[in-house]
């Protein structure tokens, strides 16, 4: 027997569910069009080799859905959006017009255990600013990802957005510390895992990259001190006069002069990806119940460059739809949403073929019209109406025809009343207003 389950890791939509995902959708849209970007698409399929390039060892060995195609050619679902995004720039380098700003919200697959917040099949909105270099972009860019809360009805206490810069990790780790590339390499990984590793687990891998002399000169130590930064001023002094402090320093001034006063430096904040470059941030739910990364994103100033072309500066993030369900359901952010359909036509005795100008009626002024045409008694199809969460029946017999008065009854509030087309079209209309 075949199993009704969808393949696990994924979701089926039904009408409700493909509602709420309509809701959020728009939300978005409505945001990230406000400041001017236009949305994109691009095939589901790609070239492994276009994720291997930069994409990060965990994605590309562990979660990428890949296979050979009838051609023999090695194809994956796409787990992201930014190589995509920058292959699509690369190819048009020429012809575009900068700054360049897009949004997408794709469907992605990551072969990964499935848990709250995330699973294998996802949709995600990508943001991205191709073409400008100065910290504008950066401000942008995290003002785009703290708007988009806000059309949610989030409040800045609801969300925290945590900030820092991979040339500052960079510099922490290779000079500061005295690392070399590997091993400045290994603890980015190790580190961007930390809020998923034990304590003693974590300090334990901090300490195995380091070398015996430096174990002696507890540079691990400095480092796990480092790691629980979070204002720059506490910093040491040859980290503090690091230019890409100064260029994180001019940020917060940028954001707290936008009124965002809920961003914070964390020098532990890596983003798993290869590609980025420079300034990264990440949006934490401040629940208690919820308290986790939600998305995030930064600069990757190298990424098109890949594809033969001119490097071009690039800002963008990405924002999952399942964690940020999540969040609006967690601080109850969610409406009770409507189903699209206004009215619901119980058509009385023979008149399917009779009652068809007037059905054409409603639609052409506007209103949503579902049609009953089924044997069942009248009790059996307000039921069926009701159980879809429709607000109002129009009921269409011979009397109705010959009068050009229909009845209109509220399925919510029980009561009914008799008017021509136009008024019944009038009244739904505003009630669809509330």
């Amino acid at each position: 027997m075949l199993s009704t389950q969808p393949y696990k890791g994924a979701r089926d939509f039904y009408p409700e569910d493909k509602r709420l995902q309509k809701y959020i959708f728009t939300k978005m849209r409505d945001v990230v069009e406000r400041f001017g970007y236009e949305e994109y698409d691009a095939p589901i399929i790609e070239p492994l080799e276009l994720y291997l390039a930069k994409s990060g060892e965990e994605i590309v060995n562990e979660q990428t859905y890949v296979f050979e195609d009838r051609g023999g050619r090695t194809v994956t679902i796409r787990p992201e959006m930014t190589p995509t995004v920058s292959r699509m720039v690369a190819a048009r380098r020429q012809e575009l017009s900068y700054p360049l700003r897009l949004y997408s919200i794709p469907n992605l697959w990551r072969y990964e255990r499935p848990q709250r917040g995330r699973l294998r099949e996802h949709w995600q909105l990508n943001v991205d600013l191709f073409g400008m270099s100065g910290l504008a972009a950066e401000h942008e860019i995290i003002q785009v990802a703290d708007a988009v809360m806000h059309n949610f009805g989030a409040k800045r206490t609801d969300y925290i957005i945590k900030i820092n810069s991979r040339k500052f990790v960079n510099y922490m780790l290779s000079e500061y510390l005295q690392l070399n590339d590997v091993q400045t390499s290994t603890l980015i990984k190790i580190i961007d895992r930390m809020a998923k590793t034990p304590p003693a687990v974590f300090s334990a891998e901090v300490d195995a990259v380091f070398s015996p002399s430096a174990r002696e000169n507890k540079l691990p130590e400095q480092l796990l001190h480092l790691l629980k930064t979070n204002i720059i001023d506490d910093l040491p002094l040859p980290l503090r006069s690091h230019p890409s402090v100064e260029r994180l320093e001019s940020l917060f001034t940028l954001l707290h002069q936008s009124g965002m006063t809920n961003v914070e430096f964390d020098t532990s904040l890596m983003r798993g990806f290869d590609y980025y470059t420079d300034i990264v941030f990440e949006v934490f739910d401040t629940d208690p119940e919820n308290n986790r990364a939600m998305y995030g994103g930064g600069r990757y100033d190298g990424l098109i460059s890949l594809f033969g072309v001119e490097p071009l500066p690039t800002v963008g993030f990405g924002m999952g739809d399942v964690t940020l369900q999540n969040f609006l359901e967690s601080h109850n952010l969610l409406p009770k949403l409507k189903p699209e359909t206004d009215a619901y036509i119980v058509l009385i005795g023979d008149v399917y073929v009779r009652a068809q100008a007037a059905i054409n009626d409603f639609r052409n002024m506007g209103l949503k019209i579902a049609i009953d045409s089924t044997d069942r008694n009248v009790p059996s199809k307000i039921k069926a109406a009701s159980k879809k969460g429709i607000h109002y029946a129009i009921f269409i017999g011979e009397n109705e025809l010959d009068s050009e008065q229909f009845v209109l009854r509220d399925l919510i509030e029980g009561t009914e009343e008799r008017h021509s087309s136009s008024r019944i079209v009038s009244i739904i209309k505003d009630r669809r207003k509330k």
